[in-house]
């Protein structure tokens, strides 16, 4: 299983709605991060709380350290 599989699935269930969505391990150790996320619950919501979202649904990998650094995109879906 790759790295990046658990952060996926925990984005996946988050944001059910998703129309895009990209976890890269930007550095092959299995803990620096790039989420690419499009979601129509963005809609209306600053960056910072799009954010935000992001950050809760992956609160569990971050407080464990398994997420060292987490790079975002997010953008609302149409």
């Amino acid at each position: 299983m790759s790295a990046t599989e658990p952060l996926r699935a925990l984005l996946e269930q988050a944001f059910p709605d998703a129309t895009e969505l990209d976890v890269a391990d930007r550095t092959g150790g299995g803990d620096h991060f790039q989420v690419t996320l499009a979601s129509p619950r963005f809609a209306g919501l600053s960056l910072l709380d799009q954010h935000r979202l992001v950050y809760d649904a992956l609160a569990a990998p971050l407080a464990d350290g398994t997420i060292h650094e987490l790079r975002i995109r997010t953008k609302g879906a149409a």
